[in-house]
């Protein structure tokens, strides 16, 4: 019990963020598994496990409060779920921790720039179509991955490229539940296929997933309302400091000085 109301807190948490600012619940849950020992690839499938359901509810507030932009939606979720589908593959075949360092990189860049555009307040700036494939295509691959790279790629490149914060943070999360179904479809295939060689460990691990599944579902409802009240700039300053912040945190755990 004491680890389902630890893990419930962590997705309850996790959740208000991502809902909020559309990244952090994977990378924040994936971080606490990992640093428990979790494998990678029994992280990554416990937290896109868990997001099957958060994801729903958080799509589901996001569309009620008119936070999606639909020109952008499809192209995004499309790629998206093939690149997820990708990446869940290789995961289970590879040592996930290899790609680490860049997406840290990739994380500070954003950060430093979405910052610089905050200072400024720049105002919000048409965003092709043709940039959502690619970019989902990306952040699909990465968030198989990495354990929950999708909204940290995907929402801080559209909001750096000038999209609306919160429209880029409404579509980016509606898209994320086709991407989420997606790579979990794809670890049960690798396991009932045996591709999957080190899944057993799911079993011992079914408290904390539990406890992500609710504590996210509850906070989850709350997500487009939140998005729609915050102020662009405050937002955009927010987005950019948590990117540091998530830079920083993965960058200490990479150099072992957080275990």
């Amino acid at each position: 019990m004491d680890t389902f109301l630890l893990f419930l807190m962590v997705g309850l948490l996790a959740q208000t963020v991502d809902g909020a600012l559309g990244m952090a619940y994977g990378l924040i849950s994936s971080s606490v598994l990992l640093a428990l020992g979790v494998p990678p690839a029994v992280a990554s499938a416990s937290v896109h496990g868990a997001e099957v359901f958060t994801t729903a509810a958080s799509a589901g507030s996001h569309i009620w409060h008119r936070n999606v932009d639909w020109r952008l939606f499809t192209p995004l979720a499309v790629a998206g779920v093939i690149g997820g589908v990708l990446g869940a593959y290789v995961l289970t075949g590879i040592d996930g921790h290899m790609i680490k360092p860049f997406i840290i990189a990739y994380l500070a860049l954003m950060g430093l720039y979405i910052l610089w555009r905050a200072t400024r307040d720049l105002r919000p700036r048409h965003i092709p179509r043709w940039v959502a494939g690619p970019l989902g295509l990306i952040g699909g691959f990465l968030d198989a991955v990495g354990g929950g790279g999708w909204g940290p790629t995907v929402s801080s490149t559209l909001v750096g490229a000038g999209q609306e914060p919160r429209r880029a943070i409404g579509t980016v999360n509606t898209a994320e539940f086709f991407v989420t179904v997606a790579i979990s479809a794809t670890f049960v295939w690798t396991l009932v296929t045996g591709h999957w060689q080190t899944a057993g460990a799911l079993e011992r691990h079914a408290a904390a997933i539990a406890g992500l599944v609710v504590g996210g579902l509850i906070a989850a409802p709350f997500a487009g309302y939140i998005t729609r009240i915050i102020p662009r700039r405050a937002m955009t300053y927010a987005v950019g400091v948590l990117l540091l912040s998530l830079a920083g945190f993965q960058g200490l755990q990479l150099a072992g000085v957080l275990g």
